[in-house]
């Protein structure tokens, strides 16, 4: 299961973007995980200074 990005939360600072090893994350008003691309290995969730993202 891939990780989401809690939209309310989310300050689309680009920290989770960047640490992404698979570029699964796209840019946005608030960023998102494309699904078919992640590769559930968290990098996104501990780089997130806002704790938008959870599995």
């Amino acid at each position: 299961m891939a990780f989401k990005i809690d939209p309310e939360i989310c300050t689309a600072c680009g920290a989770c973007k960047d640490e992404c090893p698979v570029d699964a994350i796209a840019a946005g008003d608030v960023y998102q995980i494309e699904e078919d691309t992640c590769i559930d290995c968290g990098a996104c969730e501990s780089s997130c200074p806002s704790n938008a993202i959870h599995d």
